[in-house]
Parts: structure tokens; C-alpha cells; sequence
């Protein structure tokens, strides 16, 4: 019975992953939009035109980063799904890497250091977490 909880619960969080997923793409598009107009947005980008300013690169920035170990996240997820060890560390490790992404967001956009670096840095101890309950 708590078996089926963690899974139920670790099936959530890539659902709630999927929507940080499009939450980064949509920031990046509005912020680049924002910056070259809705008519570059709408058209077919021929001329690779890309923006230029802070917030927008930064969003872009931000949305690449978590490209990189969002496919790490999702095998992990599905590996503790399916091996039916869905509970305990491994979903804990789920939890701490969509928190500490949720967090990195706001910090790349200002443009914070150092406590930006610690939030990816969380992610990674979360993935950790997941895959030493894997292997372990």
C-alpha cells in the first residue's frame, strides 16, 4: 500500500516536472518576444535573430540548463517507478531536485551568484539521492 503511495506520488512529480518543463519554455518565448516582437515570434525566425537582453538570455540560459538534467530526472523517476522502490530516498531525491530547480529560476533571472550555483548544485544531491537508491 505505501509502495503505491511513493509511485503515485513519484508519477506527480514528473507531471509537476513537465509543467516546470513548459513554464521555462513559455518564459523563454515570452522574454524573447518581449524583446524582438510578436511578429518575430509569429514568423519563421529565418535570420536566427536572438535577443540581446539580460533577462531574456538569462531565461533562455536558465531554460537550457534545465534541459541538461531533466532527462536525468525522468529515467531516474521511472527506474524507481518500475523497480517499485519509490519511496524513502528516492522519492525524497525526486522532491529535492524539482524544489532546488523551482528555486534556480528566480536566481538566474536576477542574476544572483553563488547561491544560484548552490541551488543546480542541490538539483544534482537530489538526482544523487535517486540514483543511490537505485544502485544501492
Amino acid at each position: 500500500m505505501l509502495e503505491n503511495i511513493g509511485v503515485s506520488l513519484l508519477l506527480l512529480l514528473v507531471g509537476w516536472s513537465v509543467l516546470l518543463l513548459l513554464f521555462h519554455i513559455g518564459l523563454q518565448g515570452m522574454t524573447a518576444t518581449r524583446e524582438l516582437g510578436s511578429a518575430w515570434n509569429a514568423g519563421p525566425r529565418d535570420d536566427e535573430k536572438k535577443p540581446s537582453g539580460k533577462i531574456a538570455g538569462r531565461a533562455a540560459r536558465a531554460s537550457a540548463n534545465f534541459r541538461e538534467t531533466y532527462p536525468a530526472f525522468i529515467g531516474l523517476a521511472l527506474a524507481l517507478a518500475i523497480a517499485g522502490d519509490a519511496s524513502g530516498w528516492g522519492l525524497t531525491g525526486a522532491w529535492i531536485w524539482l524544489v532546488f530547480r523551482l528555486i534556480y529560476i528566480p536566481l538566474y533571472l536576477a542574476g544572483v551568484p553563488y547561491i544560484r550555483s548552490l541551488a543546480w548544485l542541490g538539483s544534482l544531491a537530489g538526482l544523487g539521492l535517486m540514483v543511490a537508491t537505485l544502485v544501492l
